[in-house]
């Protein structure tokens, strides 16, 4: 089994890094569409259709697989020998930032399902303020895997 983990290293890596790139587009950008959601429309006015469309297609077509794609390749490369070294720091820091980010993931879901329902009560300045804290987990992400502290 190591020795096919060794040999798909690069395909695991490959796509793991396309699937990290999609998810993080889609995590930026559905907060910032509750900001537009919550300050330009209604419920149950044309705008809040358009945007409930919008939120539903990003959260369900594109972020939740490539969510799931990060997953299963980025623990393809956990187990492949010789990646990690689990005597440093940055794998955990790497793992605490990734269980953030999927937990934010499930917190963008939920408030999705405030607006279907219509008793969305987060402003759009609080949605602005929640929209930094995948930025300063990708910081976090970015900086173990690479200065490997």
């Amino acid at each position: 089994m190591t020795d096919f983990l060794i040999t798909l290293y690069p395909w695991n890596k490959a796509i793991h890094i396309m699937a990290v790139i999609s998810w993080m587009a889609g995590i930026f950008y559905l907060p910032r569409l509750y900001v537009y959601h919550t300050e330009q429309s209604q419920p149950g006015d044309s705008r809040d259709e358009v945007f409930q469309t919008m939120e539903d297609k990003l959260l369900r077509v594109i972020m939740t697989p490539a969510m799931i794609a990060t997953w299963i390749f980025g623990l393809a490369l956990v187990f492949t020998p010789g990646i990690v070294d689990w005597g440093a720091v940055w794998p955990y820091t790497k793992g605490a930032s990734i269980l953030a980010m999927t937990w934010f993931h499930h917190w963008l879901g939920m408030r999705r399902k405030d607006f279907a329902s219509g008793s969305n009560t987060l402003t759009g300045r609080q949605y602005r303020m929640m929209n930094e804290v995948p930025t300063v987990l990708m910081v976090i992400i970015v900086l173990s895997v690479v200065v490997r502290f």
